[in-house]
């Protein structure tokens, strides 16, 4: 990658680095006065906090990621499988800018190889 490309993707990462701290400055939703009422109303607010809290463990572990694509970046190794140390395609950073491994490598990592 040209320092044009290198300097859009820092540009991308911090983009989405903002919107995941924007994300997790919200503070989740309390759960509210449980009154006796409907059991579907209860299960709906039941799976609503759990919902959002998912959502709050994916914007961290999302955060995580782009904060060490920023630290690649900056160290000069950013397009660089982690696994293998062979170049991550250009193709997948541009989908998918805070990549570590490239495909291959991928599927071994999430198989626990």
């Amino acid at each position: 990658m040209n320092q044009s490309q290198l300097e859009s993707v820092r540009i991308t990462l911090e983009a989405e680095r903002a919107r995941l701290l924007a994300d997790l400055a919200e503070p989740p939703s309390a759960p509210s006065q449980m009154t006796y009422g409907s059991q579907a109303a209860a299960a709906s607010e039941v799976f609503a906090q759990q919902r959002d809290l998912a959502l709050r463990d994916k914007s961290g572990k999302g955060l995580d990621l782009v904060d060490d694509a920023l630290a690649r970046l900056a160290a000069g190794t950013y397009g660089t499988c982690l696994r293998c140390a062979r170049p991550i395609p250009d193709e997948r950073l541009e989908a998918l800018p805070w990549a570590a491994f490239d495909l291959a490598c991928q599927q071994l990592e999430r198989d626990g190889r």
